[in-house]
């Protein structure tokens, strides 16, 4: 039985909506109050009649009785509703290895509970201060602790930089390996050099393919890489945002809008170009180039230095080639791998008589060949170096000789490179090189490009990667210009464990790491003790002290005799090793018998006597090694 409640004086008034109608709440929506009636009555039994409001009083329901009027008759206020909030998901782990505070050797593990994978297996080259070393690699301890819970590795391209560690990882750690066709048969070459092309696990994955990785999944994004988990995580490999690419196929940016749109939960972006302004040229930029040097060189012999995995390019220098009629000989090994590799799978296009044996090009007039050759860079050993010093066995540089350098030297080559063009100018070959004309463009996004990724994952937290710190530093001052909060950037290091739950993301530890020196067939085995007397060796060079020991009589039976490696001419030095002698002498005359059966202290006390000797004439420290034969 209902009953009618006269309205309480300071009771609030029914609340009317824009055109007068009672309207009620409802969790978080406002409906109008007839809407709310027709919710309840779907939910009474049949029976029972739906309340139809008639008056803006009515009779108190058993939720206003537990709340009673307060003295003055106002109604007790209701407690506002608690925001919704976050709950902390599935931490995530991002572990740099590799490509943080460095170019190159690019290394990146995802962890998710008990599953994790690898984003690319780099190596760089050695500095100038790693005498003697071959290859830098990642150091993979990490991995070997936790090899119970690696489900792979993807590989977002084929440059050295990204797959160049792959073979040694493998030897340690047997895991599936995931990559478009291009990129896994440049890996399996490599393989095959280590007698792991049996034993590896390479699977070919399309763009928007998607692998699973345990509780996550890998989503490959054309040239680019997209980590799905709690949340979404884009590591974008190496990209630039190129409109009119050679091959036609458009960076995907509407995938990565819809990923945006959907909420990323952290973008990890390539820092390389991060200091540049604007955006990257376009590869046709070269094209346009090409054609002007070709016209230019009539009559000469073209000799093109590019990097071997840039197959764009070699296709625009074949394209040329077969339209002024050359014939195309190529030199260096990596090179002739990625054109042999790039023929076979179809992306690279050429006539079947452009490409000629090195060993038949003598049999063209010079003006009919064009040389593609690896040495962009100044490595030592390379094609063009050894041409440019005149060591190479089957071609010798002459003035007739037109010589396109289509490459920017890397940070820390420049010297390498000046060095190469000045050899070849002063064999009388005209060299292109660097800025003189547009024979290169960058594959690596400027600064527009960045922002434009930024724009379109609109990420919650950011970690720039693949730079050195400069690099990194001016990308998260961009992504900060961009409206990410700084407390959201991290600008992390080679081993620090990057963990977010979805609200946070901060550094929680450090796993092992470092880098490892390949030197022959030897890994690892080259560490900074080894690169100190290297570089000692090299600076001041070596002086043996050598003497005879009686053993038994305890006396000095030969010696000192010294030899001389990288300090100093003996024949030229003589008097100064002949006192050398003699201050050694008299140390040895000096010593008592149980100093003598010291050997250990035996050697100290020579290798002092010399060093203050050595140093006082030359001011000079070169090595010294005492050997004591036993006679």
């Amino acid at each position: 039985m209902d009953r009618k409640q006269p309205r309480s004086k300071n009771g609030p008034p029914p609340k009317k909506g824009r055109h007068g109608v009672p309207i009620a709440a409802i969790g978080r929506k406002i409906l109008p109050a007839e809407v709310v009636t027709e919710k309840l009555a779907k939910k009474r039994p049949a029976s029972a009649p739906a309340p139809i409001p008639q008056k803006p009083a009515q009779a108190p329901s058993q939720k206003q009785a537990q709340h009673p009027q307060r003295p003055n008759g106002n109604r007790q206020p209701r407690h506002a509703e608690p925001k919704q909030q976050l709950r902390p998901k599935t931490p995530v782990r991002i572990i740099p290895l590799g490509g943080l505070g460095e170019i190159g050797k690019n290394m990146t593990v995802i962890e998710c509970a008990n599953d994790m994978f690898i984003i690319d297996c780099g190596l760089a080259f050695p500095d100038a201060e790693m005498l003697g070393v071959d290859l830098v690699i990642p150091d993979f301890t990490y991995i070997e602790q936790n090899a119970d819970k690696l489900r792979g590795v993807v590989l977002t391209h084929g440059h050295e930089d990204h797959i160049g560690s792959l073979a040694y990882l493998l030897k340690k750690v047997n895991t599936p390996v995931y990559g478009t066709r291009l990129t896994l048969a440049l890996v399996e070459s490599k393989l095959r050099e280590h007698s792991l092309e049996h034993e590896a696990q390479l699977n070919v994955i399309k763009p928007r393919g998607t692998i699973r990785m345990g509780c996550m999944a890998v989503e490959l994004i054309h040239v680019n890489h997209s980590i799905p988990d709690a949340g979404v995580l884009i590591h974008t490999g190496d990209f630039k945002v190129d409109y009119s690419p050679i091959n036609g196929d458009i960076i995907d940016l509407g995938r990565f809008g819809e990923l945006g749109s959907r909420g990323v939960l952290a973008l990890m972006s390539e820092s390389t170009n991060a200091e540049r302004p604007g955006f990257t040229p376009t590869e046709r930029t070269v094209v346009e180039s090409f054609g002007k040097l070709f016209a230019q060189a009539e009559g000469k012999r073209i000799i093109i230095a590019t990097f071997s995995s840039n197959i764009h390019r070699v296709q625009q220098i074949i394209d040329y080639a077969e339209e002024y009629g050359r014939k195309v000989a190529v030199f260096g090994r990596s090179m002739i791998n990625v054109i042999t590799i790039a023929r076979e799978l179809g992306y690279l296009n050429v006539r079947d008589n452009t490409i000629i044996d090195i060993d038949l090009m003598n049999r063209y007039p010079a003006d009919q060949i064009v040389l593609i050759t690896t040495g962009s860079q100044g490595e030592p050993m390379s094609a063009l170096t050894r041409m440019a010093m005149g060591d190479h066995k089957k071609v010798s540089i002459t003035p007739q000789d037109f010589i396109i350098i289509s490459a920017t030297p890397i940070p820390g080559n420049e010297k390498f490179v000046t060095k190469v063009v000045n050899e070849l100018m002063k064999s009388g070959a005209t060299v292109i090189y660097e800025r003189m004309y547009d024979v290169h463009v960058s594959g690596h996004a400027c600064q527009e490009e960045l922002k434009l990724m930024l724009a379109l994952t609109k990420p919650k937290f950011f970690i720039p990667v693949h730079g050195e710190y400069k690099h990194l530093k001016k990308h998260a001052d961009l992504a900060a210009g961009f409206g990410i909060p700084r407390d959201n950037i991290v600008i992390g290091q080679i081993g620090d464990i990057i963990e977010t739950n979805s609200i946070t993301m901060k550094v929680v530890g450090s796993a092992p790491s470092g880098r490892v020196l390949v030197d022959g067939l030897g890994v690892g085995d080259v560490g900074s003790i080894v690169l100190r007397d290297r570089k000692h060796l090299a600076q001041d060079g070596l002086i043996i002290i050598v003497i005879g020991v009686n053993r038994s009589a305890n006396t000095v039976v030969s010696g000192p005799e010294l030899i001389s490696r990288g300090f100093v001419y003996v024949r030229e030095a003589e008097p100064l090793m002949d006192e050398a002698r003699q201050r050694l002498s008299e140390t040895l005359d000096g010593l008592s018998a149980a100093e003598l059966r010291d050997w250990n202290g035996l050697k100290g006390r020579l290798r002092d006597t010399l060093s203050e000797y050595i140093f006082s004439v030359t001011k000079r420290t070169p090595m010294i090694l005492p050997i004591i034969m036993e006679v």
